[in-house]
């Protein structure tokens, strides 16, 4: 069974930075994506920033110019520095990977890891 599996969260003060970070052990496919969502209370999840094989990276409005994905120096692990915070960025941030759109069933998500950006 696919491990996936974020860390760096925590709290951080407005206009602040964090770097969080994800690894997916235990793959047996060929990942096309990883990538990372956010949930925020009341509010259905959303997509922060994916990798995608063959694609450029992709960004949510409201990080893009704030948000970089990179890979990770170890095979599928990908980080996520986070610049410029905002409360309004405050939620449950996912780490996601995939197989190609084929296999649809190939699709796994960590528990997420919280941001919380407050005074």
């Amino acid at each position: 069974q696919v491990k996936v599996v974020e860390s760096g969260g925590g709290l951080v003060q407005p206009g602040g930075s964090l770097m969080l970070s994800c690894k997916a052990a235990d793959v047996t496919f060929s990942v096309h994506g990883m990538g990372w969502y956010r949930q925020a209370p009341g509010k259905p999840r959303e997509l922060v920033a994916l990798m995608a094989r063959g694609s450029l990276p992709t960004y949510g409005e409201s990080v893009k110019g704030r948000f970089t994905i990179s890979r990770g120096d170890a095979e599928n692990t990908i980080n996520l520095q986070m610049n410029s915070l905002k409360p309004e960025d405050t939620a449950v941030y996912y780490c996601n990977v995939h197989a190609h759109p084929a296999w649809p069933d190939m699709n796994y998500w960590g528990k997420g890891t919280l941001v919380t950006v407050s005074e």
